[in-house]
């Protein structure tokens, strides 16, 4: 089985996916909890601006304090990536593939056939790329999820390529 995918069609860069390397980029989110936590999601530029506003704040009114000390039962970051579930957002690869304006559908090719979608549904949904610490060799290389978490259960696997149209 080839562990790498490509994304091409009408986009200005043909993209090359290893999901071996995604375990290293910071954009990953647990997957098990993705669906479930969605409501609650602000993007990542509104998450560091209040992390950062609220710090600021509170060095203003309390002055500097040490760090506080982590509990011992937290797991490590290793720990995290040798027994977790993860997934990327595919808005992320499409960008910098950058599509072509006349863009609207994606097919994603799997060994049992292609399924079509829009563009639109491409950047919300996300690539399953890690089961309980494990890539995912039998049915892999990524899993494909809709961003509405409508096929969870049920990811279109055996992916094998994209194609922008």
């Amino acid at each position: 089985m080839d562990f790498v995918l490509e994304l091409k069609g009408k986009v200005k860069y043909i993209l090359t996916i290893d999901p071996g390397v995604f375990i290293f980029d910071d954009r990953k989110f647990d997957l098990t909890t993705y669906f479930d936590e969605k409501e609650n999601v602000e993007s990542e530029e509104e998450k560091y601006l209040k992390a950062i506003s609220s710090h600021w704040d509170k060095e203003i009114i309390e002055g500097s304090a040490p760090p506080e000390k982590k509990p011992a039962s937290r797991k490590t970051l290793k720990e995290k990536i040798a027994t977790g579930t993860f997934g990327i957002g595919f808005a992320h690869l499409i960008k910098n593939a950058e599509p072509d304006k006349t863009a609207s559908l994606i097919e994603i090719h799997t060994a049992d056939g292609m399924e079509e979608i829009t563009l639109e549904e491409g950047l919300q949904s996300v690539l399953g790329f890690s089961l309980n610490g494990k890539p995912l060799k039998e049915d892999g290389p990524v899993h494909f999820y809709y961003g509405d978490g409508r096929n969870k259960e049920n990811p279109l696997k055996n992916i094998r390529g994209f194609i922008i149209k």
